[in-house]
């Protein structure tokens, strides 16, 4: 049936709008990269400190996520923003590159971290010839369960998001309690510095170490891209965004001093698994088998919210002629963009079959650093009479700051690693022919 003619439908109120922003943040990116800021850094105060700092940005960015999408409550987010704002041009660049390095890989890396860490709680099926196959077989397994659920509608995909979300949040709140109060560690952690440490950390790399901890923030805007979809979007879409992002920010901030406590600095460094790692310490061997399940199960709520948000963008930019028209078909039952949900899973599944993810990091933190910064500026061109928000000196201000330090985080990662940053400007660059040919026959089909 051609879904065609329908439309999306606000079915969401604040609550699964907020769990949505809290588990699309909570992903792979605060499980692994612990190890390597404090290989980088040195010290775990400062960690900890960078890791603060980029919670206040990411809260300064879902503010003025907020005001924005109080004004404009459309699906799509950044991208709604700056096509609206500054210039198509601009918005279907940032869904291009949310296409890649802002769903699709991290969808992928999240499938592929859910099936390591599965892996590591039954050591057998990292085991023999086939492992390989076997964690990418459950990959995609994980990958096609879950959009089969979102495929048949935003209530029901809303109910198991909800589900994921809650207890992903009690699991990793218990675990932060009972290391502090029942785990074997060592205060003592929190005040020594790693014998890599000299010199100190350059700006570079504290540009970088910042770069890597907002990817893990990642999420602060995701209810922007289900405003369509959201009830009373005024007062719930910046609620949701604002409330997600304090949420996460108190429980990275948490786990991290869990992770310090369990762990020596000089052990700790260089670490991907160090929730693993930090379990073992705290309660002995046997608890990393829990912790890995645990993690396992905070990865699978994130699979599912990249898997809500994603198809939004595309589903908006074909909406508007910007991308391939079949995508903004609305199933006329479920209500949900399937054509948009299949596309993102059968790019994803490449992704994981190909196993290209050395540097990757690198590569989707510097890609998805750029384009909120010019959509933050849009506070300034909100008119007064669509948001009171626009009336506020604060959102000003909170935007300034916001794309200031962002700017700067990127120049200084650049300059630190400069051949994925490269390759990241190159996949926002190979977006203008497609956005010409898109544009091209937008208007030969407006003629017509």
């Amino acid at each position: 049936m051609d879904g065609s003619g329908a439309d999306l439908a606000r079915q969401l109120k604040l609550f699964p709008a907020t769990n949505i922003v809290v588990a699309d943040m909570i992903g792979a990116g605060i499980f692994t990269t612990s190890g390597l800021l404090l290989l980088e850094l040195g010290s775990p105060l400062l960690m900890l400190v960078l890791w603060f700092a980029g919670g206040i940005l990411a809260l300064s960015g879902a503010l003025c996520y907020g005001a924005l999408g109080a004004a404009m409550p459309r699906a799509g987010g950044e991208y709604a923003y700056l096509s609206q704002q500054f210039h198509p041009l601009l918005g279907f660049l940032t869904g291009w590159v949310s296409f890649f390095a802002g769903f699709s890989a991290p969808l992928a890396a999240s499938s592929l971290g859910f099936s390591e860490y599965i892996a590591s709680a039954f050591p057998a099926l990292g085991l023999g010839d086939n492992a390989v196959l076997l964690k990418k077989a459950i990959a995609i397994g994980v990958i096609v369960a879950l959009a089969s659920v979102h495929l048949r509608g935003l209530v029901l995909g809303s109910k198991v998001q909800n589900y994921l979300t809650v207890g992903k949040v009690v699991l990793i709140v218990a675990f932060v309690v009972a290391g502090f109060v029942l785990g074997q560690g060592d205060t003592g952690n929190f005040h020594i510095r790693t014998a890599s440490d000299a010199p100190a950390a350059s700006w570079r790399v504290i540009g970088l170490s910042l770069m890597w901890i907002m990817f893990a923030y990642s999420g602060w805007n995701a209810a922007g891209y289900i405003g369509s979809e959201i009830r009373e979007p005024s007062r719930n879409l910046p609620l949701s965004l604002i409330l997600g992002t304090g949420i996460v920010m108190v429980l990275y901030l948490s786990l991290n001093a869990v992770f310090v406590y369990a762990v020596s600095p000089g052990e700790m460094q260089g670490v991907i698994a160090v929730g693993g790692l930090a379990a073992s310490r705290l309660f002995g061997p046997a608890a990393e088998r829990l912790i890995s399940l645990m993690v396992a199960f905070a990865l699978l709520s994130a699979i599912s919210a990249l898997i809500i948000i994603g198809p939004r963008v595309y589903y908006a930019m074909a909406k508007d002629g910007y991308f391939f028209k079949g995508i903004a078909d609305v199933h006329p039952v479920t209500r949900v963009p399937s054509k948009a949900i299949l596309l993102q899973g059968l790019i994803a599944g490449v992704m994981v079959l190909s196993g290209t993810f050395d540097q990757i990091l690198t590569y989707m933190g510097f890609c998805l650093g750029i384009f909120p910064i010019l959509a933050v500026l849009g506070v300034f061109k909100l008119r007064d009479d669509c948001s009171g928000a626009a009336r506020s000196g604060l959102y000003r201000v909170t935007a300034l700051l916001f794309a200031t330090v962002s700017l700067a985080i990127l120049g200084l990662a650049y300059f630190e690693r400069p051949v994925e940053s490269s390759i990241a400007v190159a996949t926002v660059v190979a977006g203008v022919p497609f956005y010409l040919s898109f544009a091209k026959a937008r208007r030969q089909t407006s003629r017509a």
